[in-house]
């Protein structure tokens, strides 16, 4: 009945969960700052709700052993395209399926390269990475594009909106998103398979699943889920620029993964993880900016925190055997 407490265990199981609290705890106790403020609050979710939207679909596909450094890419070309087809059409719904369409056929791509060629979803990646951003900035001069029409109110509207009047609706897309993404991926058969094969790839095939396949759908979901987030996004700022506009969101969404407990080796990893790491990230930001670090500093102590936190889960996988 009295089972002895095992600290490493509790550890790599809620890991992401601890490192929230202990820097939560650190920002509240940093004198002169208004981190508890509400309005500071929200402005942590508010602007950490479109990584972590990308995050969950970068979950799934960590899970599964692969990575995907083209998100960012991907984000700027389906907010372009979303902007591109909702001025022409006038019609947000067209804007929006339009796009989530072109993430989920950027999804496909990637992942029949990875499963069907056998090719490294390092390799692929940084290819597509380099290709979706270069062809965005072809069609659009190296600039971007406003959302313009009868409607543009209502597609500002979309993500500038809050429920209740506190409630900014992006936070809302994310956790929404990240329930049923959550839910998934632990009830849902293809769910269960995409840990299976980050398990144990080979095992996975002899058991009977379809390892190609579930790879090709974890990179449409991934994709789907990006374009989501683009269209919160350009709805938000109400333009989407070929240059800047998705910038290094493929190390946040990674950092967010890897804080949030998943395994760079797959098989192992939450949704509810993911959520607690975008939210470190977002308090960690919050207090270099209270303290004033330099701007050009913000990427090096993010690339240090993706480091450490892999080494403390080969620490503690390690550890366990």
């Amino acid at each position: 009945m009295n089972k002895k407490f095992n600290m490493k265990k509790f550890l790599s199981e809620n890991s992401a969960v601890v490192a929230f609290v202990l820097l939560f705890v650190i920002a509240v106790c940093l004198k002169n700052t208004t981190f508890l403020n509400i309005r500071n609050l929200t402005n942590i979710l508010l602007n950490n709700s479109i990584i972590g939207i990308v995050a969950l679909g970068m979950t799934l596909i960590i899970i599964t052993g692969g990575i995907d450094l083209s998100v960012g890419s991907q984000l700027a070309a389906t907010g372009l395209f979303t902007i591109t087809v909702f001025n022409q059409t006038g019609s947000i719904v067209l804007g929006i399926a339009a796009g989530i369409a072109m993430g989920m056929v950027m999804g496909l791509a990637t992942g029949a390269l990875v499963a069907k060629c056998s090719i490294p979803a390092f390799i692929v990646t940084l290819g597509t990475m380099s290709i979706y951003r270069s062809v965005a900035q072809y069609f659009f001069k190296g600039g971007g594009i406003l959302a313009q029409g009868d409607k543009v109110d209502a597609f500002v509207a979309i993500s500038n909106t809050r429920l209740f009047g506190a409630i900014p609706l992006p936070i809302l897309y994310w956790l929404i998103l990240a329930v049923i993404i959550g839910v998934f991926s632990n009830r849902v058969a293809t769910g269960r398979r995409i840990y299976a094969i980050g398990s144990n790839e080979k095992a996975a095939k002899l058991s009977g699943i379809n390892v190609d396949r579930v790879k090709i759908a974890t990179y449409m979901i991934s994709g789907a889920l990006v374009a989501a987030a683009s269209v919160v996004e350009a709805s938000r700022l109400g333009s989407m620029n070929s240059a800047s506009s998705g910038t290094s969101y493929e190390m946040d969404a990674i950092a967010a993964v890897v804080i949030g407990g998943t395994s760079m080796s797959g098989g192992k990893g939450k949704i509810i993880g993911t959520v607690f790491g975008t939210l470190t990230l977002g308090i960690i930001d919050n207090m270099m900016n209270m303290l004033g670090v330099p701007t050009f500093l913000v990427s090096a102590i993010k690339g240090a925190i993706i480091i450490i936190a892999v080494l403390f889960q080969r620490l503690l996988d390690t550890e366990k055997k």
